[in-house]
């Protein structure tokens, strides 16, 4: 069998045959071959057609509508500033000769000399063409991705065009290959499709920099593409889709795409809300009724009518660690303004419901449950319309439920444009409003649009059944009435210091001086023990420390909000079983317990090497704990942290400490027969956790420790490149689910003791290596901090968390996404590689072997080694080259140092190339990311340059404000911005 090979991620970014480095030498001259002393440019890679490049050639129809889209910029820019026109021009010129001969020394040359004459005003409008060129680049190849897909399928005989693509990570793909291996039988693999579920927990990590107004403005770009491409359009609709594409530059070119004031957790979660109502609203029926029809063609039978395989939740609101702004009053604002949207949206189908359902029972009959469930609803003038009856109730009920979420949201005193909205709607009918109800759970609309559905399937309406009653009933089963299920996360030493000062003010002693033994046992006691601890006012008499006070009114107000609006409660830097039951018992202390369903699930997070060592230990402490067991009812789920791991170990050490510690825990799970599910913690860069290829990455999870259940963070400029359109959307839920699906049958690969032996000793070799660097050597932070923009990251107001858990901490308190944010602006991103060639540099030639056969026939070792090889490939020696000439100070300490790490940059490569046993990159990775950087490279180039001078010429003008210096600073923002948008990955 033949799939089409077009990933979650294809024609998205690419890598470059690795081999075809350059090495300039004392400046001159060039040509050497891979692996010497001071490679040029990307990693290998050819941008553009020439004699050694790779061959690869941008698609007509993409390359087509990339040049459409420039030259309607051109226009734009020409006409209002010629000057930066023509700049913009050279610097490109200079990009593709560049990318064209990665001998040309000269083309760079000539890039680094441009801009170094370039005035302030001229600069931020150079960086504002070449930021709104990448997003339209961008904008192009999402609707190429769709384009290629359809084409693809519609080339397919009429027999074999199915409703989902025929592609290796689509559900069809993961069923045809399942049955062909033998892997399973059609009953075996329905069975599992019903039963696995994937979550996506959406985040507010500041990693994407574009402001919502811009991308709704590329958004309509892409819709408009997708029109002109319709064969049968006439030239006036195409003259109007040209216009309204020319009409979205020219605003986007005129807007101010820096965000001026730093979004509040408020604004953040909003953003999700639109992602929710935009795309996924439509995009999650519109797959399941894909899905639906493709389990009838390849397994005979239809999915269950509300089973859906993959849900949402969010982060948004809830995450404390570490962010004072995410007080208790805004989580509940949040919860309330998710379920005031919830509301709106379902109101609007119940609109659309009882347009469609007028059917009289005087030609229908109905089912007995039908007829009572109509018969309970008072004072309808529905009295023929049964089925209107009963959606003009439920449409009174939301009607109720949207002006008390106004009105709670308004009683906050929080934003004022929730006004209560008087106009929402008329009632169905004379309403007496005490008499009707709020919906205050999924079942209160579930349960009556499933008898409605029964009913007509019954009485033979099944078409009807199965148009928007059922889209209705699976959005309910998806997204329930609170929208998106709220996470908490907060630091385990908060609960520590609350619990320090219940103890203290029950005159017990101080639980913080305490051993784990003695928390554990005062822990259990309490749990056991069914009378409050303390007042919260008597707490607040005595003064306590206001942070105590804040994380016990967090306790107390998800314990006033509905069950179905909270989902995890996330305890980060978690390390010792008390740290779980503490949580339990603060629950406890707000009422929230296992017995009345209440309570939170409680779910470490182990995100340092130490802590994923010890984290077994831990599990099997817990499982020991009569009290405990009980409330988990056989259930628990851990957070696997991947970027705190690997900026605390380096990649490849965290990578087997992750994989170790979750056979571990799934062992310890087995044991004390407690299904386990893992929460992965995973970003948008490698560095992060982050792969662009999904299907790939959730197969080369260890052995055990997937069975059917997936929950995974989407966060930052992901969740618009995954999210971002109802096609792509669609796209990405289908390879969740086909990977999922495909995971459960594939034969997993047990690494050989000799292989975990190799891998350990790389662990420790490449952990210490990347230790003594970052840790250790008192030259690593200034230098990261002169030649990486990371301290002028706080002024792109992406976020509303600090950067830094600790103000005044150093490289260990900075947090995971500035930390990698910052080597990717610079193009070395060092934190996805360091300590990498240590520990795959290996003398003996047996291990040479060994480590070609892991990497020939362990897959997950595999992925980890084309990983990296991918990120390698985005990294460019020169352009980290120059940000050290025009940024770190000339000292020998520092000028050695970073000769040290493009040493060790070169070292690293060759390494991935050792392993492959290849002289040419040629992995699985390459279709993704090769076109991509073909086209982005000659924009990105110059923006690099760009900023490398901006950062310059901003520090040396100090602390002093000036309108010039004001100038520059948007510049070196819209340079940041650029540039994430290039690499496609900024955290």
């Amino acid at each position: 069998m033949r799939f089409f090979s077009l990933t979650s991620s294809t024609i998205l970014v690419a890598f470059l045959s690795l081999s075809s480095l350059v090495t300039p030498s004392s400046c001159a001259s060039r040509a050497k071959p891979f692996g010497v002393a001071k490679p040029d440019v990307k990693g290998g890679a050819d941008l553009a057609p020439s004699p050694n490049n790779d061959g690869v050639e941008v698609d007509d129809k993409l390359a087509k509508d990339i040049e459409m889209l420039s030259n309607m910029l051109s226009e734009v820019v020409k006409r209002e500033n010629p000057k930066v026109y023509e700049l913009y021009n050279k610097l490109r010129k200079h990009g593709l000769d560049r990318a064209a001969d990665p001998n040309n020394v000269q083309a760079f040359e000539e890039m680094k000399k441009l801009v170094r004459v370039v005035s302030p005003t001229d600069a931020l409008g150079i960086m504002r063409v070449f930021s709104v060129a990448l997003n339209l680049v961008n904008a192009a190849e999402v609707h190429h991705r769709l384009r290629a897909m359809r084409e693809n399928e519609l080339k397919r005989s009429e027999e074999h065009v199915g409703p989902l693509p025929m592609v290796e990570d689509s559900v069809r793909g993961s069923i045809e290959t399942i049955l062909e291996n033998a892997e399973g039988d059609k009953e075996a693999i329905y069975n599992a499709l019903i039963k696995q579920k994937v979550e996506i927990v959406l985040t507010a990590h500041p990693t994407e920099v574009n402001r919502k107004t811009i991308l709704r403005k590329y958004k309509s770009i892409t819709e408009a593409l997708s029109l002109l491409d319709r064969p049968d359009l006439h030239p006036y609709e195409r003259s109007e889709a040209l216009s309204s594409i020319k009409r979205d530059i020219a605003a986007t070119w005129g807007s101010d795409e820096i965000r001026r004031v730093k979004p509040r957790p408020q604004d953040e979660a909003a953003g999700g809300n639109a992602v929710i109502e935009t795309v996924l609203w439509e995009a999650v029926p519109s797959y399941l009724r894909k899905l639906d029809a493709q389990c009838m063609v390849s397994l005979g039978k239809r999915l269950p009518i509300d089973m859906v395989p993959i849900k949402f939740a969010s982060w948004i609101g809830g995450d404390r660690d570490g962010n004072p702004n995410v007080t208790p009053e805004v989580t509940r604002e949040v919860v309330l303004h998710q379920r005031l949207r919830a509301a709106k949206l379902y109101l609007h189908d119940m609109n659309r419901l009882y347009s469609e359902l007028a059917i009289s029972s005087t030609y229908v009959d109905l089912s007995e449950e039908m007829k009572e469930l109509a018969n309970s609803v008072k004072n309808s003038r529905d009295n023929l319309e049964r089925y209107r009856r009963v959606t003009g109730h439920l449409r009174n009920r939301l009607l109720k439920t949207i002006r008390e979420c106004e009105s709670e949201i308004f009683a906050l005193g929080g934003n004022q444009s929730y006004r209560p909205n008087v106009e929402i709607g008329r009632p169905m009918g004379s309403i007496d409003w005490d008499e009707v109800d709020t919906i205050r759970n999924a079942a209160d609309l579930m349960k009556p649009l499933r008898t409605m559905y029964d009913s007509l399937i019954e009485t033979g309406f099944e078409l009807v059944a199965d148009g928007h009653l059922l889209d209705m009933i699976r959005r309910l089963a998806v997204f329930g009435v609170s929208l998106l299920p709220l996470d908490i996360r907060e630091e385990s030493t908060r609960h520590t210091m609350a619990l320090d000062a219940i103890t203290r003010h029950l005159g017990i002693g101080s639980y913080s001086e305490w051993s784990e033994e003695a928390r554990l046992s005062f822990l259990q006691s309490e749990l056991s023990n069914k009378r409050p601890l303390f007042k919260l006012t008597d707490l607040e008499a005595e003064g306590v420390d206001p942070k105590v006070l804040i994380t016990l009114r967090v306790f107390e107000t998800i314990s006033q909000l509905d069950s179905e609006a909270l989902g995890a409660y996330v305890i980060s830097q978690a390390q010792t079983a008390s740290d779980v039951l503490a949580v339990m018992l603060l629950q406890q202390q707000f009422g929230m317990t296992s017995k009345n369903g209440k309570m939170m699930r409680v779910v470490p997070l182990f995100e340092t090497l130490n802590d994923l060592t010890n984290a077994p230990e831990k599990l099997t402490q817990l499982f020991q704990i009569p009290t405990y067991m009980g409330a988990i009812k056989g259930k628990q789920e851990v957070m696997v942290g991947y970027s705190d791991s690997a900026k605390d170990a380096g990649r490849l050490a965290a990578c087997y400490a992750q994989y170790t510690s979750q056979e571990s825990m799934v062992n310890v799970a087995k044991k004390f027969n407690v299904e386990l599910t893992f929460f992965h913690g995973k970003g948008g860069t490698v560095g992060r956790g982050g792969n662009p290829n999904t299907f790939r990455a959730i197969l080369s999870h260890p052995p055990n420790t997937v069975n059917g259940r997936f929950r995974v963070t989407e966060q930052g400029e992901m969740i618009r490149q995954n999210f971002g359109s109802t096609g792509i959307a669609e796209r990405t839920l289908d390879i969740y689910t086909a990977a999922v699906l495909r995971e459960a049958f594939v034969k997993h690969v047990e690494p050989k003791s000799s292989w975990r032996k190799q891998m350990q000793r790389i662990s420790d070799v490449s952990c210490a290596d990347y230790r003594k660097m970052v840790r250790e050597d008192p030259r690593f932070v200034p230098y990261f901090r002169q030649a990486t923009p990371e301290v002028e990251l706080g002024t792109l107001n992406i976020g509303s968390r600090p950067a830094k858990r600790n103000p005044k901490g150093g490289i260990e308190s900075l947090r995971a996404i500035p930390w990698t944010f910052a080597w990717g602006q610079s193009r070395l991103n060092l934190s996805a590689w360091l300590g990498v060639g240590a520990g795959l540099n290996v003398e003996n030639e047996s291990d040479k072997q060994e480590l070609r056969e892991m990497y020939q026939q362990w897959p997950w070792f595999r992925e980890i080694i084309d990983l990296l090889a991918m990120i390698l490939s985005k990294t460019d020696y020169s352009i980290s080259e120059n940000y050290d000439a025009l940024l770190v100070d000339k000292t020998k300490d520092l000028i050695s140092l970073g000769k040290e790490v493009r040493e060790k940059l070169v070292e690293t490569r060759q390494a991935i190339l050792d392993v492959s046993g290849s002289t040419e990159y040629g992995g699985p990775h390459v279709q993704l990311l090769r076109v991509s950087s073909k086209i982005r490279n000659p924009y990105v180039d110059s923006i690099n340059c760009m900023q490398a001078e901006l950062l310059k010429e901003l520090r040396a003008m100090g602390d002093k404000n000036s309108d010039i210096k004001q100038i520059r600073q948007d510049a070196l923002v819209v340079s940041i911005n650029g540039i994430a948008q290039g690499m496609k990955n900024s955290g």
